[in-house]
């Protein structure tokens, strides 16, 4: 096996791993919300003025697909929508009392599952951080290039 397989198939490893410890506490502790609920829940809660288009954008969805996610979301009680009194036309999304508790409940448990695995990252040296950054980050532009070679052939069709 090539070393971009073994890369490869390491991150998912590490990533299904995750998953699978994080999954019994999450699920305990945010019962009745999905995880994309949660997870749309945390970006609302970090960004300023969330609207549908950059939520769609982030979770590369399209923007009717997250229009029903906002939906599902105000019916919860975990967002409410707002206008800017300069601008009626844009709608963004804030969190309500009872989605700042799920938002905080969930950085709660990525604060405890960040502690448990700490050990491992106490181990690397300054280098090896920045290497992996470095790489991680030269992944994910090259993805995003192919992402919008895709997006611009699927307009074009």
């Amino acid at each position: 096996m090539n070393k971009e397989k073994k890369i490869l198939m390491g991150f998912r490893d590490v990533y299904n791993k995750m998953v699978w410890l994080n999954k019994d506490k999450m699920e305990a502790s945010l019962k009745g919300y999905t995880s994309s609920e949660v997870h749309c829940v945390e970006y609302i809660g970090k960004n300023t003025d969330p609207n549908v288009t950059k939520l769609a954008e982030f979770f590369y969805m399209t923007r009717g697909a997250m229009s029903k996610m906002t939906k599902k979301l105000i019916q919860k009680g975990l967002i409410e929508s707002y206008q800017k009194s300069d601008n009626k036309k844009e709608i963004y999304y804030r969190l309500t009392e009872l989605g700042k508790t799920i938002f905080q409940i969930h950085e709660d448990l990525h604060q405890e599952f960040q502690e448990r695995d700490k050990a491992v990252f106490d181990q690397l040296t300054k280098e090896q951080f920045d290497s992996m950054l470095r790489f991680v980050e030269q992944y994910s532009r090259h993805l995003d290039a192919e992402i919008k070679k895709l997006d611009k052939e699927m307009k074009s069709e």
